[in-house]
């Protein structure tokens, strides 16, 4: 009886270290076999060509080391402030191939045709630094001319995109203003030759527009006389011509001799 026993429970023994090595040894395989993965800096949301990169632009991704991305990026800072040449999906790895080279991030904001144009400003002529980059402006000059010494103020361009507001190509996530000396806008090849020669004319200003406002408008260069009645140039008299002297006649006189008697008639 004993010896039933005993071998009962050595069989129960061994099934169960038997059930033990066995659940062991798969989940040490299960551990070899395990995909190893790196992070890598991906795009968080959909990105456009153009974008400036910001930390709420980016997160990390798992990606398998079997499968190394060349030129990919594990820190997001080493990604701040580059712009991208092309599109990108959410979640998509970004590769240093999709960047633009550092420091030139707002030529890939200039569309084909179109140029960037910086222009000196001031806190008052920068709308008291209200201008955020993605704003539309009009461009103004007061100037002098040689023939009328009048000042006079004109519309130069209308509908203007701000690219860049000093070195900052992107809006400030908090929305403060920030005063700056220098706008970049994007114009023509013509109208950029129209805004250089009229700041070299006089003084250029901005006009914000509303962001949904596209329509140009026809204006005339408003003068000072037209501002401030009474200020303009005062009116030349012509003077009357004086009127010759009238000629006075000579009178005619009729001598009439009658024998020795002689007589005049004077008309």
């Amino acid at each position: 009886m004993n010896k039933r026993r005993l071998s009962s429970a050595f069989l129960v023994a061994l099934l169960v270290s038997g059930g033990c090595t066995f659940l062991l040894s798969r989940k040490l395989k299960l551990r070899n076999t395990a995909v190893v993965t790196q992070e890598y800096v991906a795009a968080a949301a959909p990105l456009d060509a153009g974008e400036v990169l910001d930390a709420s632009k980016l997160k990390q991704v798992q990606w398998p080391v079997s499968m190394p991305l060349v030129g990919a990026f594990v820190k997001p800072q080493d990604l701040v402030g580059r712009s991208l040449l092309y599109p990108l999906a959410a979640g998509a790895p970004i590769l240093d191939r999709d960047l633009a080279i550092p420091g030139t991030g707002l030529t890939a904001k200039i569309p084909d045709g179109m140029r960037a144009l910086a222009l000196r400003s001031n806190e008052v002529v920068g709308v008291a630094g209200f201008l955020f980059p993605g704003s539309h402006v009009d461009v103004l000059v007061t100037y002098r001319s040689e023939t009328d010494p009048e000042p006079a103020t004109a519309t130069v361009l209308q509908n203007v995109e701000v690219l860049a507001a000093g070195s900052q190509v992107q809006p400030s996530l908090d929305g403060k203003p920030s005063s700056v000396n220098v706008v970049t806008v994007l114009v023509t090849p013509n109208d950029a030759e129209r805004v250089v020669l009229a700041s070299t004319q006089g003084t250029i200003h901005f006009v914000l527009r509303n962001s949904g406002d596209h329509g140009t408008v026809q204006s005339l260069p408003v003068g000072l006389s037209q501002l401030i009645p009474g200020t303009g140039p005062v009116p030349v008299i012509a003077k009357r011509a004086a009127r010759p002297a009238a000629i006075r006649r000579q009178p005619e006189i009729v001598e009439t001799v009658i024998g020795d008697k002689q007589s005049g008639v004077s008309f």
